[in-house]
């Protein structure tokens, strides 16, 4: 196995994602550097959520109205980037079991068009 160093300032979910990931695949740096980013967008949405929990969807307006909480503009952002990032190194797409792979080539689902 090869070693690689671990986040530390990742939460214990998103450490223990980059974990099983880091077993699961063979990757290159710039792939750790992909599902680094990957782990910390999803914190950012997690505590953004969190926020959001706590603090409720929306808060008082300038002119007396109410508009969506800036966390939810954070949630969102995260989520997406956190979902380009794992299509983007093909974590979507699974390994044959027991085996260690590489990232799949750029055969995944991306840009298939449906017949019907």
């Amino acid at each position: 196995m090869k070693l690689v160093a671990s986040v530390p300032h990742l939460s214990a979910s998103a450490q223990q994602w980059w974990q099983a990931t880091v077993d699961r695949f063979e990757l290159e740096e710039h792939h750790l550097r992909l599902l680094q980013l990957a782990c910390e967008g999803w914190d950012r949405a997690q505590t953004a959520r969190e926020l959001l929990d706590r603090e409720g969807l929306t808060i008082p307006g300038r002119e007396g109205g109410i508009r969506p909480h800036p966390a939810v503009a954070i949630e969102r952002d995260a989520r997406l980037a956190v979902a380009r990032l794992v299509r983007e190194l093909d974590l979507d797409v699974g390994p044959p079991p027991s085996q260690r792979m590489w990232p799949p080539p750029l055969l995944s689902n991306r840009g298939r068009r449906h017949a019907g």
